[in-house]
């Protein structure tokens, strides 16, 4: 998506990000080394979809690269942020594992049981350390947007995005765990409003108005791009639904039906609950925690109620949308298929 050269100088200034906590940590003691090694292994590959997108964006609206010093600064902050809230939501599903491997959380459970503590303390110290972590990333996320080498102007409209999307993240994250343990479903609407707010801002729209804000972009492309942002936003947490849901143990980085066998109420399970399969489907998923083997009857049960294939179709629509405001657009052509690249991106995760 972006140059090698770009994406080498964004995994440069993540790893300069880490090896200044690291450096610091060792004045504090071997725990705060171990912590900022385990959120070094935290951050460690992926994508990075963030801040390629920062630095897409730049391009597709016209953006010189030999003359954006804080481009790769911008955009490996909004890495840290992903990885920060990453860490925090693991702690909120009370994982102690992502992709195979021990989390944050997990590593210092690990550690406290080999200093001697009993199960109870080592859920302690492992919930304590990835809450620290994640706090650190969120500090070091906001300090490389400060310190970055770009004009006063536009470091206030960058920090103004990150705040928005730290403080809209944190309310889809709440809302979401509200609505887990309230006995009432919620609404589909609200069900979706807290989907759009846990992922679309600081996964699409803040890096693809960073990009542009730094490129010296005008007010109407930004505007444009934060809408095409919100869409494409919102379409890839449905397919994170979807995944979780029905998809592989390879594409979850969890076990395969992960979100049906801890009863997360999804967009899926809102529209499962309008369907006239609707009591069916609760008594599967109310023993999908069980195994393998309940999980696949919820997973039958959603099937026929109807809500995996109107939740292909609300992902369509949005994708649609997406495309649809990018050509009717003032945005340049780079960017109208930069939008367009974006969307097929979304639909190929598709399971």
């Amino acid at each position: 998506m972006i140059p090698d050269a770009a994406r080498i100088a964004v995994d440069t200034a993540i790893d300069e990000a880490l090896a200044r906590l690291a450096a610091r940590a060792t004045k504090q003691g071997e725990s705060m080394s171990a912590l900022t090694a385990a959120v070094s292994a935290a951050t460690a590959g992926g994508k990075r979809l963030r801040p390629q997108l920062v630095v897409a964006s730049f391009l597709a609206v016209g953006g010189d690269l030999e003359r954006a010093p804080g481009l790769s600064s911008v955009a490996a902050a909004f890495e840290l942020l992903h990885s920060a809230f990453v860490i925090h939501d693991d702690v909120i599903d009370h994982d102690v594992t992502r992709r195979g491997v021990p989390n944050v959380a997990g590593r210092f459970r690990i550690r406290a049981k080999t200093q001697g503590a009993d199960a109870k303390g080592a859920a302690l110290l492992g919930d304590a350390a990835a809450i620290l972590a994640g706090d650190l990333l969120l500090h070091e996320a906001t300090r490389m947007v400060a310190l970055a080498d770009v004009p006063d102007m536009q470091r206030t409209r960058l920090l103004d995005l990150l705040d928005d999307a730290v403080f809209v993240s944190a309310a889809g994250e709440l809302a979401d765990v509200e609505n887990s343990v309230t006995p009432d479903l919620a609404e589909q609407a609200e069900i979706l409003a807290a989907t759009y707010n846990k992922t679309a801002v600081y996964s699409f729209t803040a890096p693809l108005c960073a990009g542009a804000i730094l490129a010296g972009a005008p007010s109407t492309w930004i505007a444009d791009l934060e809408r095409i942002g919100g869409s494409l936003g919102l379409a890839f947490q449905l397919v994170d639904d979807l995944i979780g849901a029905f998809g592989t143990a390879e594409q979850a980085g969890k076990d395969a039906g992960s979100d049906l066998r801890e009863s997360k109420r999804t967009p899926l399970i809102a529209l499962a609950r309008e369907s006239a399969q609707w009591p069916l489907v609760t008594s599967t998923l109310a023993v999908a925690h069980t195994g393998p083997i309940a999980v696949r009857h919820a997973q039958s049960a959603l099937e026929a109620s109807g809500a995996r294939e109107r939740l292909h179709q609300l992902i369509a629509e949005n994708l649609a949308d997406v495309r649809r405001r990018a050509a009717r657009s003032t945005l340049p052509p780079r960017a109208v298929s930069l939008a367009d690249t974006l969307a097929a991106g979304v639909e190929e995760r598709i399971p």
